[in-house]
C-alpha cells in the first residue's frame, strides 16, 4: 500500500434525508457547485448523485436505508475503482453505511476499514437503547452489526466493523444508555483538540492508522459549535470551533490513509442558513486541500 496526490475526485451528492427526498431549498449541494469548493483539490472533479429506486420503496424505513445504502455503495466503489479521492456531501449520518458498504465492495469484507467520526453525537444507539426513536441517532451502531442486519446487508456492508477501528472525535453529547454501550465496547473516544474530554487525538488516530488498511473520515456539521451551525436540526453548544475542528481533520489526513471523506447535515434552509452553508464549505475546502497535500492510499491498485 502507499499513497500519491490526488489525480480525480467523485463527488456523491445526496439529496436525502434518510430515504426521503430532501427538498430542492434544503440541500447544500447546489450552494456547494455555484461556490466552486470542488475546485480545492486541484484535480478533475465528477459529481454523480445516487437515487432511491422508488419502485423498492417499502413501509419499513430501515429497509428503505438499506436499498438507498446500495446505491451509495455503488458510488462510492467506482470512485475508489477509479483511484479517485471520493468525497460524499449533503444527506445526513444515516447514509454512512452505504460508503463502509462501498469500500467494503472494491477492498472485500476482510478489508481492515477504520471509521473516524467527527460528531457532537455517537449515533451509536441502538432500539433497545435509544431515548427518541432516531434512525439517524443509529447508524454507527449499524456499521458495527449491532441493530437493523437488513439495513446494514442492503448497504453491502457483509462483514460488521469491528469496533477497535472506530475512533469517535468529541462526540459531547451521548445519551446514557449509548453511552454505556460505546463504553461496553472497544470504540475510542478522543478529545477534537487538547483540554477537551477525551483521549489525545493524535495518539488515538494514529494507533487506529497503524492496524487499518484505509480510513473514511466522516464529518457531521453538528461537530462545530451551535453558532456555526444554527439551522441544524440537532446542533450542541460547547462545541469546538472551525480552526479546531480543522486542526483536527489535518491529523487523520496526515496518517496518508483517508480514502473516503464525508461533510454531512449542512442545512440551507431556516434562519442561518446561510451561515451553515459557510461552514460547510469551509471543512470542505479546508478538507480537499489537505487531502492532496497528504496524499490518497492506493489501496486498490496494490491489491
Amino acid at each position: 500500500m502507499s499513497t500519491h496526490l490526488l489525480t480525480a475526485l467523485q463527488v456523491v451528492g445526496i439529496r436525502y434525508s434518510n430515504s426521503q427526498p430532501d427538498p430542492p431549498d434544503e440541500t447544500p449541494l447546489d450552494d456547494y457547485q455555484t461556490a466552486g469548493v470542488y475546485a480545492a483539490a486541484g484535480v478533475p472533479v465528477q459529481v454523480v448523485e445516487p437515487r432511491f429506486p422508488e419502485a423498492m420503496r417499502t413501509p419499513e424505513e430501515t429497509d428503505n436505508l438499506g436499498v438507498l445504502g446500495g446505491e451509495i455503495a455503488n458510488a462510492i466503489a467506482a470512485g475508489c475503482r477509479n483511484g479517485a479521492a471520493v468525497l460524499m456531501v449533503g444527506g445526513n449520518c444515516s447514509h454512512i453505511t452505504g460508503v463502509v458498504g462501498g469500500l467494503q465492495d472494491v477492498h472485500g469484507p476482510g478489508a481492515r476499514i477504520g471509521l473516524v467520526w467527527f460528531d457532537a453525537h455517537g449515533d451509536f444507539n441502538t432500539p433497545h437503547t435509544t431515548l427518541s426513536g432516531m434512525l439517524g441517532g443509529m447508524p454507527v451502531a449499524v456499521c458495527a452489526g449491532l441493530a437493523y442486519p437488513r439495513w446494514r446487508i442492503g448497504s453491502h456492508i457483509a462483514a460488521p466493523l469491528p469496533t477497535d477501528r472506530i475512533v469517535m472525535v468529541d462526540v459531547r453529547n451521548l445519551d446514557a444508555p449509548e453511552e454505556q454501550l460505546i463504553r461496553a465496547t472497544e470504540v475510542t473516544i478522543a478529545a477534537v483538540a487538547p483540554g477537551r474530554p477525551g483521549a489525545d487525538l493524535q495518539q488515538a488516530v494514529n494507533a487506529l492508522a497503524a492496524q487499518c488498511d484505509v480510513l473514511y473520515l466522516h464529518i457531521d456539521a453538528d461537530i462545530l459549535d451551535a453558532r456555526y451551525v444554527p439551522n441544524h436540526n440537532t446542533k450542541e453548544p460547547n462545541g469546538p470551533d472551525m480552526a479546531q475542528v480543522q486542526q483536527a481533520m489535518t491529523t487523520v489526513f496526515a496518517t496518508g490513509k483517508v480514502g473516503v471523506l464525508a461533510v454531512v447535515s449542512v442545512a440551507a434552509d431556516g434562519e442561518g442558513g446561510e451561515q451553515a452553508l459557510a461552514s460547510g464549505r469551509e471543512l470542505i475546502r479546508h478538507g480537499l486541500a489537505t487531502w492532496q497535500r497528504c496524499g490518497l492510499m492506493s489501496f486498490v491498485n496494490d491489491l
